[in-house]
């Protein structure tokens, strides 16, 4: 039964994507399966069995022709991309993901600037500040960052939206000396992915060292400790979405295998699952900070949330795989 529906997915992997196709396969797929169980019933073995329904309704060109679409027309409607097309796919993806960058190292950054202000104040290095107007300032600061952050993702997300179809499967084709290229680019940037992913790493490694550094030194300064090592974070945070999303491009067009409809599931779930426990660390993180002034033990939270997400991640993919 599994060969039929791998011989239909193959018939109609070139085919629009359309409603009408759709209900086709679907027509097809029930006519088949219900020929396969009468010849089942009938004693045929296994393999009979899928040999002839294939050869009663597998030939698709007589269907397509009663719908009035020949399969050259059909698959004319695949879009082979150019070479400027690709060039430009690379970098209105580069741009959109410099913007995703920058939104989040300003959400971040605002963060640490809201702790400082609030430090500032209390060591008497606003004269004449109010602590009403140093908190003013502070969540101020924290808003703008944050609509600048939000309008460059909106931005983003225009850019990439005439892409959008690249992540389809049947919507596009490359053609042979392109997607040589592609792979020697992929291969070549290879190189360069690890390196920022290993700066990145070391960074969010070395984050909780330079809060214990200022500790040791002098225990009021935990504060500015807690800035700085919210400061590493955002550039580590930076660095992790501009490198991997260049990784990601070459994928899509290469149509790999991350790429694929169950992949893509399975990161919608762990994203959403990551939309609620980093906003959620944060939210701890500056609550603990503020009411019980912990900034000296509180930023292992972050870790624990990066530990839960893995944890996550890990679980959610095994799930998938048993399934």
């Amino acid at each position: 039964m599994n060969s039929i529906i791998n011989y239909l997915d193959n018939v109609f992997a070139n085919l629009p994507k359309t409603s009408e196709m759709e209900k086709l396969k679907q027509e097809m797929l029930s006519n088949m399966e219900e020929k396969y169980y009468e010849l089942k019933e009938a004693g045929k073995t296994e393999n009979e069995a899928i040999g002839i329904v294939i050869s009663e309704f597998g030939n698709i060109d007589e269907l397509l022709n009663e719908l009035g679409i020949s399969l050259n027309e059909a698959k004319s409607q695949e879009r082979q991309l150019s070479e400027d097309e690709v060039n430009h796919f690379f970098q209105q993806t580069a741009k959109a993901m410099n913007l995703i960058g920058i939104g989040v190292f300003l959400c971040i950054l605002g963060s640490a600037l809201l702790v400082l202000f609030t430090e500032l104040y209390d060591n008497g290095f606003l004269n004449g500040v109010t602590e009403n107007t140093a908190a003013l300032i502070g969540v101020a600061q924290l808003l703008l960052f944050v609509a600048i952050a939000v309008s460059l993702f909106i931005y983003s997300g225009q850019l990439l939206e005439k892409f959008k179809f690249i992540e389809k499967k049947g919507t596009f084709s490359l053609p042979l000396h392109l997607v040589k290229k592609i792979e020697m680019q992929k291969e070549a940037y290879q190189p360069i992915f690890f390196r920022s992913i290993i700066i990145g790493v070391s960074l969010c490694i070395l984050s909780p060292v330079v809060l214990l550094v200022t500790i040791a030194i002098n225990e009021s300064a935990t504060t500015y400790g807690v800035c700085v090592l919210l400061f590493l974070i955002a550039i580590a945070t930076y660095l992790f979405i501009i490198s991997g999303a260049k990784k990601d491009a070459y994928a899509k067009l290469l149509r790999e295998e991350s790429f694929s409809i169950e992949k893509k599931q399975e990161d919608k779930v762990i994203g959403a699952f990551a939309a609620i426990i980093w906003p959620l660390a944060t939210a701890i993180f500056l609550f603990t900070g503020f009411v019980y002034e912990n900034w000296h033990i509180n930023w292992i939270i972050f870790p624990i949330a990066g530990l839960l997400m893995a944890m996550f991640g890990g679980a959610y993919s095994i799930m998938k795989k048993e399934n």
